[in-house]
């Protein structure tokens, strides 16, 4: 498997530039019979989903759940994984609770032990209270997993107001 992780407040012309190089990265898994793995939410999750499907790569999306039912998710992630779930050949429920930054954390963590290959969106930054890619790339290369770092030319990341859902 194949998972994407990043900074999540990229700019939205960062977004389309990321889903054209995405695109082309995917293309090559896709013709190798590889599958990508998402966490279900808004920006680097569906730009990688829409590269994944235009680049004909089978996409599993993982959604959150409480008690074996999908879990509600906040605004703007539920009309993204919306998106998503019409992309994907296959959905996983995973236990944790989408509210919870550290919950989110130990789910990516999970998902990312059973991937061969991260592609991180990253710039270099350290972790912070809001963004844990730093962490999730040591996570990744810690347990032996590959790790791709992308931050092409004219990336832009910043803080983005969140839509109260």
């Amino acid at each position: 498997m194949i998972a994407v992780v990043g900074h999540p407040d990229l700019t939205v012309p960062t977004l389309v530039l990321l889903e054209e190089e995405l695109r082309a990265r995917l293309a090559g898994f896709a013709r190798a019979g590889r599958t990508g793995l998402v966490r279900a939410g808004r920006g680097l999750p569906l730009a990688f989903g829409r590269a994944a499907r235009r680049a004909g790569l089978a996409l599993v999306t993982v959604l959150p759940s409480h008690d074996g039912v999908p879990a509600q998710l906040a605004g703007d992630d539920r009309g993204a994984a919306g998106e998503l779930l019409m992309l994907s050949e296959q959905v996983r429920l995973l236990e944790f609770d989408p509210a919870d930054r550290g919950a989110c954390v130990g789910a990516d963590e999970s998902l990312l032990r059973t991937c061969a290959l991260v592609l991180a969106v990253w710039d270099g930054s350290p972790s912070n209270g809001t963004d844990a890619t730093a962490h999730l790339v040591a996570y990744a290369r810690s347990h032996g997993v590959d790790v791709d770092v992308l931050w092409p030319q004219g990336a832009e990341h910043r803080p983005v107001p969140r839509t109260p859902g």
